[in-house]
Parts: structure tokens; C-alpha cells; sequence
């Protein structure tokens, strides 16, 4: 019997690959930001409109802290002055309804004037004292984060 040629057959290691590739839990940082007053800056986001800590993904050849960095900078036009402590490391499947993503939650010291470079991204910035935070309408896990970092707590989530 002769055999079939399947053009499709030469494809399937690429196949393979790219289902190894993609099919990987992204990973972005979001920093907690404090301003030399202690008062936390968010954002918040053009597509859903809700309030949210700065951070993204990060780029290929990138670190935590040069992508927390660049973030920060894109969304808020802060510096980042001084990282402080891990908060977590967030991996449940749902905490970001986009896609399945490893969130590396820091603190940071920040400085400079609100200015937003990405404006894809964010509408508005704003600093708030804790106590004024709006934590019942925070994008995906951050008043969790939030809540892990006011108590103390460093978490493997």
C-alpha cells in the first residue's frame, strides 16, 4: 500500500513547539508604589476602567526590577527610586481574566511628577492615602496584594 503524503505531517513539531511556547503562564511584575508622603499611586485602566497598581509584562532580555522600572515609568512617569520588599509571587490561574500570568508584587520608592506615557493603557494616575485606597474596585488581584503588603506578609500565592 502506498503511502499518503500529508503536507500537514511536516508541521507538527512547529506545532508542538508552539503549543510548548505559548501554552506557559506570562510573567509581569506590579509595584506598590510610595511616594516620599507614603501615599500609594495607582492607576487607572482604559480597558475596563477600574484602579489598579502599575506593572506589565516582562520583556524578553528584561528583569523584575528593569521592568517594574520601565512600567512604572510608562504608566505613571515616576521613577523608581529604591525597591523595597517582595509582597508575593501570584500564580492562581484566574488572578488576570486576559490570560494565565505569574505577577512578582514589589514595593518601591518613587519620586517625580504623574505622567502617563502609555496611553494605550491608562487613563489616569492618582496617589491616595491608605485609608481613602479604592480596594472594591481594583483590576484583578491587586487588593489582595495591597491587603498582603499592609499586613506584613510576603506570600506564594
Amino acid at each position: 500500500m502506498a503511502k499518503i503524503f500529508n503536507p500537514l505531517q511536516k508541521l507538527r513539531p512547529v506545532r508542538t513547539l508552539l503549543g510548548l511556547l505559548l501554552r506557559r503562564p506570562i510573567v509581569g511584575t506590579s509595584i506598590i508604589p510610595l511616594l516620599p508622603d507614603g501615599r500609594i499611586v495607582l492607576i487607572r485602566r482604559r480597558d475596563d476602567g477600574l484602579w489598579a497598581l502599575p506593572g506589565g509584562i516582562v520583556d524578553w532580555d528584561e528583569d523584575i526590577t528593569t521592568a517594574a522600572t520601565r512600567e512604572l515609568m510608562e504608566e505613571t512617569g515616576l521613577m523608581l527610586t529604591a525597591v523595597g520588599r517582595l509582597v508575593g509571587v501570584y500564580s492562581a490561574r484566574n488572578r488576570d481574566p486576559r490570560f494565565h500570568s505569574i505577577c512578582v508584587a514589589l514595593e518601591a520608592q518613587v519620586e517625580g511628577s504623574f505622567k502617563i506615557f502609555d496611553k494605550a493603557e491608562v487613563i489616569e494616575v492618582q496617589a491616595f492615602e491608605q485609608e481613602a485606597l479604592p480596594t472594591g474596585t481594583l483590576a484583578h488581584d491587586h487588593a489582595a496584594q495591597l491587603n498582603d503588603y499592609f499586613v506584613g506578609k510576603t506570600v506564594l500565592a
